[in-house]
């Protein structure tokens, strides 16, 4: 059930990535043709940079889904498995606080955005772009919990040397 659903939060979010790089490189090649032709689009680099934005954030909990991010595995799994899940445990629980911080920090920065606009388009609410900050978090507390399980799981069956016939060591 759990790998069922951590594998649609997967297609998910890189459904939402596909669609963001598709967009920003749009954006820009719209942006450059448009500036070659000697008429300059107002809105492109901000939208851009807020596209670029968005793709970091969805592309950020893609890669904690996928345990890609930068981290020390060797160092982890070199310990005994006690000392393993200890350890994934402390780790996790500074990022769950990171993250969690962040997505309450960032519902409140909508609160002291909710009047402000963006300056090429003034139709479009700064809260709305920058909503990306506490969904962003959430997204990335969602994948951590989905993959915690399965790393500690890994960690308390010890460690795994497929290299080495069992019996031998």
């Amino acid at each position: 059930m759990l790998s069922r659903l951590s594998r649609g939060f997967e297609r998910l979010l890189e459904l939402i990535v596909i669609l963001l790089m598709i967009s920003v490189a749009l954006e820009v090649v719209l942006g450059v043709t448009y500036r070659k032709l000697g008429m300059s689009l107002s809105w492109y680099d901000e939208v851009a940079s807020v596209t670029l934005a968005w793709l970091t954030y969805y592309g950020s909990a893609l890669a904690a889904l996928k345990r890609a991010h930068i981290g020390f595995p060797g160092l982890v799994e070199s310990m005994r498995p006690r000392v393993q899940i200890l350890m994934i445990l402390v780790g996790e629980f500074f990022v769950f606080a990171f993250f969690i911080a962040l997505t309450w920090t960032g519902l409140q920065v909508l609160d002291v955005l909710a009047t402000d606009t963006l300056v090429s388009l003034p139709q479009v609410p700064v809260s709305f772009t920058q909503s990306v900050i506490p969904i962003g978090g959430a997204l990335f507390i969602i994948a951590e919990a989905l993959k915690l399980p399965e790393v500690l799981a890994k960690a308390r069956a010890g460690p795994h040397r497929p290299d080495i016939p069992k019996g031998v060591s």
